[in-house]
């Protein structure tokens, strides 16, 4: 990016964003440390983003040309406190030579003015702990919550519980391999 350049501007992710916003994931993850473990496929996020029943929103920071530089992906949570729905932001990521000229502070106020003009009354996310980010995330009002500790039920651990419930005897009503929705009878 030159100095000339203006800075990104943000909007919401289109079916053509798909390949870029792939391949910054995999950037991510090999940022991560962990480009053996991503695995996701522009068809996956496709469906998860444009599918019939999407529950992954996505937003994205283009330059001049209207190519994407950066990337939000997030989805819905809920407060049984609050009683009102959320923010969880899956990922954030802005390519190196757009770091620094406001992309990701953007990006994250977009995804505030949701909550806000929503009534949601929190925008969480998890980062890996020595990401020198954290320093960025305070300079926006972010806390570290330090009292709550994430967990993560995966692979046979995640297939071993399901095998329980699956034994025993439960109303399904046909969504199994599905969430359900509000015209679902749980």
């Amino acid at each position: 990016m030159s100095q000339a350049s203006p800075p990104p501007s943000i909007r919401p992710a289109r079916p053509r964003d798909v390949p870029a916003v792939v391949a910054m994931v995999h950037e991510l993850a090999d940022f991560e440390r962990a480009a053996d473990r991503c695995r996701l496929t522009a068809e996956q996020l496709a469906e998860a983003l444009f599918g019939p029943s999407p529950a992954l929103f996505g937003h994205v920071a283009v330059d001049a040309d209207d190519e994407p530089v950066g990337f939000a992906l997030w989805f819905l949570n809920f407060s049984t406190w609050a009683g009102v729905h959320g923010i969880y932001l899956e990922d954030l990521y802005v390519r190196p030579p757009y770091r620094g000229t406001g992309t990701g502070r953007l990006l994250l106020a977009t995804l505030a003015t949701i909550c806000v003009e929503r009534g949601y009354q929190r925008l969480e996310w998890s980062m890996i702990d020595w990401n020198p980010a954290a320093r960025f995330y305070a300079s926006v009002g972010a806390v570290q919550l330090d009292e709550w500790v994430p967990y993560r039920l995966s692979g046979p651990a995640l297939h071993a519980l399901a095998a329980q419930a699956e034994a025993a005897p439960a109303r399904r009503n046909g969504w199994a391999g599905r969430v359900p929705d509000r015209g679902d009878a749980v």
